[in-house]
């Protein structure tokens, strides 16, 4: 009972629920990223290449060997060239990431200046703002003394 009562708190205060809708959201992103690189990105990569498809590159440590019957055993490759993609996967990400976040971080900026008059200020922000004033007001008037 009391880790019913536990998860029940744990649901309550939302933690679950941002972590379900950030799970969801990443899911989302993934695609969107994966349809950038390989519709956006690498088409002109293929092009300014002559056409070189990365997926298909290898190095071929060992053929595969057919027998009558059909294969006795696989190639043995390493594939570099999915290393190549993965890796602009990793860089695209890491750059649209960067970007939302400065994004966010700009609009967060702007919402906690107490000074902005165009954006809302939470509460909690003009709260602090004006301690920090009447601070300031009583530190003045104690020096003045």
């Amino acid at each position: 009972m009391v880790l019913l009562k536990e998860f029940k708190e744990f649901a309550v205060k939302g933690n679950m629920i941002d972590m379900a809708v950030g799970i969801i959201i990443g899911t989302a992103f993934n695609n969107v990223v994966q349809t950038l690189v390989k519709k956006i990105v690498l088409p002109p990569l293929s092009y300014l290449t002559n056409g070189v498809n990365f997926e298909d590159k290898k190095y071929i440590l060992r053929e595969a060997i057919k027998g009558a019957t059909g294969d006795r055993s696989k190639e043995i490759a390493i594939s570099y060239g999915e290393l190549i993609n993965v890796t602009i996967d990793f860089l695209v990400i890491g750059f649209v990431v960067f970007i939302v976040i400065k994004l966010m971080n700009k609009l967060r900026n702007n919402a906690q200046d107490p000074k902005n008059k165009e954006v809302v200020t939470p509460k909690d922000i003009e709260l602090l703002n004006d301690l920090k004033e009447l601070m300031q007001e009583q530190n003045a008037l104690l020096k003045a003394k």
